[in-house]
């Protein structure tokens, strides 16, 4: 390691083992990445993958939401950072942009949970990035490994307390908005035991009317040595969101008149939601299982929700979700015609049933009866395998296959409309095939071809001829992914990281809304559509202590054969994402703590609806954070942090929703903003 390097390391609080840095500042040929299931090392591993340590989640964020850190991902877009009531919605390379609120497309995984559910559908409000150690962002399809709605993944790690001394911290912050926040952390390690607790509350006003949110969360992972080379492994997440509100999307007119206000029957309804939220997780391993390792893992999900929507009809949903499911694998080395050969393969299991009620909101904005009542139950069945062939010291070949059987059912117990139940049945096959050219020690150029498949959820199957339960004209879509990337590291502190995608999709799942008084959303094929482009990360080292570093994404999406009520869409643009975004980060590292970090993005305009009329402005944003140690004393550490988000007070949006009715397109986002802190570490 250059001595540039050493210094920027030592200064951040970060070297423990001889690291090198990759583009996005982390460790580079050394570092292992676990996100494809088979652990390799970052320069083997023949997909564009992202890894973000825990300096970059943690230090002087207000650590809220996921796009304080994926900023600096090319190819990945995050909106809707700001309205706790629906979520945020992530795209990566296009797959996951339809989504009105929430996560749809991407399979999201937290300490070896998959949150992304059968049915496709995900929520990430329940993720500690107090406790996140690690996140890994794989840029592409990937359901051979993960199945259902894997256009991307996104994993996230958590600590349990062994790779740290003990410790107890308390941080605070505040800031604009009415925003505070407090958490509590403590890990220990005591010979076989190790353990990691977080918790923390949060209330917020928000930057609109009606964005209120109060939100607790505790985060625990206990693990168990169990002899030499098995462990197990517990996991305890516990969320309470009693009050998220939603403050709704506007007109173009209504932003103009005032950013701030909510839509229309938000705060007549009282439009919002509340989460009460359980997870538990059981982990075992056992890394000499045989000639080789075996890992096992279950868990379960208890959720109740409510929410109000902002519109009269049947806008108040109810549903008591249950979702668990089990997998084991196994991975072993041997040579295979005298080349050294590695496999994983192992099986799936998952359920979730969802037992949802809607009733109906008068005008005047008093609550109805019922006018739905139906059990929604997914399942998913799958088994999978995956092997790397050494056909020489750099080349390695990749490839692996995937069965998921996914079953949809929907019972119907409300007879006033007639019987509603339906079910789908899908067997999907998926594969891929990769090959790694590792032509220097820190050099890597590769490429993959893989399929990938995306059901709709349930919502998303919801008919708009109001019978028949499942919408039988909708069809899941189906991807064909191109990806040739090339990565490595310089000796004078340059990293870089390239890849070149192209993604045909047939079928590609489209929202629209149909025009009336609900606002309700539904969804339809659309036909072909391409999407490719370019992205490109890069780090420079050019002194001990700073560091800067860009991502840039060039994509082109668009519809191939899409036609829709006799209006032909081909060669238009895919609404709800940039085709161009640039990020830039500065960073400056000094003795004793002290910290400063510059940011700079660029989102490229985009359209909101399929007939590309609708057009949404393009931006830049800038964010400045820093912080110091304050005092240091016998077993007392005190740090002080705050930074400015917005810093040139740019009017933008948090989220655009795709094809809306009535032209309320638009949920603006809050201008310049602070926060600022203490942490007391003991």
């Amino acid at each position: 390691m250059n001595n540039y390097k050493s210094t920027f390391l030592l200064l951040s609080g970060l070297v423990t083992l001889p690291f090198t840095l990759t583009a996005h500042g982390q460790p580079g040929a050394d570092i292992v990445v676990t996100a494809p299931l088979m652990e390799r090392e970052l320069y083997e591993t023949p997909a564009a993958m992202s890894v973000i340590q825990q300096s970059a989640i943690q230090k002087g964020q207000p650590r809220l939401k996921l796009d304080e850190t994926l900023g600096q991902v090319p190819g990945i877009f995050v909106q809707n950072q700001e309205n706790y009531a629906q979520g945020e919605r992530i795209a990566i390379r296009g797959f996951g942009a339809r989504a009105p609120f929430g996560v749809r497309g991407i399979m999201v995984v937290v300490d070896g949970i998959p949150y992304t559910l059968p049915d496709g559908q995900a929520q990430l409000d329940a993720i500690d990035l107090d406790s996140a150690e690690r996140i890994e962002v794989i840029r592409g399809p990937v359901s051979v490994l993960y199945g259902n709605a894997a256009g991307g993944v996104i994993s996230v790690t958590t600590s349990d307390g062994r790779r740290k001394p003990d410790e107890t911290s308390v941080r605070v912050t505040g800031g604009s908005d009415s925003f505070g926040k407090i958490s509590v952390k403590n890990s220990q390690n005591n010979g076989p035991w190790s353990h990691s607790i977080s918790a923390s509350a949060l209330n917020y006003e928000g930057y609109r009317d009606n964005a209120k949110v109060e939100k607790y969360l505790l985060n625990t992972k206990l693990r168990r040595e169990l002899g030499s080379d098995r462990s197990l492994t517990a996991i305890i997440n516990l969320l309470q969101n009693p009050r998220s509100e939603d403050p709704g999307a506007l007109t173009a007119e209504q932003v103009e008149a005032d950013r701030s206000q909510a839509g229309r029957f938000t705060e007549e309804y009282g439009t919002g939601q509340t989460v009460d939220q359980q997870v538990l997780g059981l982990q075992y391993q056992d890394l000499s299982a045989g000639p080789g390792e075996f890992r096992a893992k279950t868990f379960y999900l208890c959720r109740n929700f409510e929410q109000q929507l902002p519109y009269p009809g049947d806008s108040r949903i109810d549903y008591d979700r249950d979702y668990f499911g089990a997998s084991a694998d196994y991975r072993q080395s041997f040579e295979l015609s005298g080349l050294p050969f590695r496999y994983v393969a192992g099986v799936e299991a998952r359920e979730q049933r969802d037992d949802r009620i809607r009733r109906e909101m008068s005008f005047s904005g008093d609550l109805q009866g019922l006018t739905a009542d139906e059990l929604q139950t997914a399942t998913s069945l799958s088994a999978f395998a995956q092997g790397d062939l050494s056909l020489t010291d750099q080349i390695t070949l990749s490839v692996g296959g995937r069965f998921d059987r996914v079953h949809l059912k929907v019972n119907d117990v409300f007879s006033a409309d007639g019987d509603q139940s339906g079910d789908r049945t899908l067997r999907e096959w998926s594969g891929s095939a990769g090959l790694s050219y590792r032509y220097l020690e820190s050099h890597q150029l590769y490429a993959n071809i893989s399929t990938a498949f995306e059901t709709p959820t349930f919502s998303e199957f919801a008919n708009p001829s109001g019978v028949g339960g499942l919408n039988p004209e909708i069809e899941p879509q189906k991807s064909l992914n191109h990806e040739l990337g090339l990565r490595g590291e310089l000796n004078n502190g340059i990293d870089y990281d390239l890849a070149l995608f192209w993604v045909n999709v047939r079928d590609e799942l489209i929202p629209y809304e149909l025009p009336g008084p609900d606002d309700r959303t539904f969804y339809r094929n659309a036909g072909d559509t391409t999407r490719k482009g370019f992205e490109a990360a890069a780090g420079w080292l050019f002194s001990p202590s700073w560091r800067v570093e860009t991502a840039l994404t060039l994509a082109s999406y668009t519809f191939d054969d899409y036609l829709t009520g006799g209006v032909r869409y081909d060669g238009n643009r895919l609404p709800g994402m940039p085709e161009q975004a640039w990020s830039n980060r500065l960073t400056w590292q000094g003795l004793g703590g002290t910290f400063a970090a510059l940011e700079a993005r660029y989102i490229e305009d985009m359209v909101a609806d399929d007939a590309n009329e609708v057009n949404v402005d393009d931006y830049w944003l800038v964010n400045l954070r820093g912080g110091n140690t304050l005092y240091t004393g016998r077993n007392l550490l005190l740090k002080g942090f705050a930074g400015v988000r917005n810093l040139g007070d740019k009017d933008h949006f948090a989220n655009v929703r795709i094809n809306a009715s009535n032209d309320r397109y638009f949920e603006p986002a809050a201008g310049r903003i602070w926060y600022a802190g203490l942490e007391l570490a003991f």
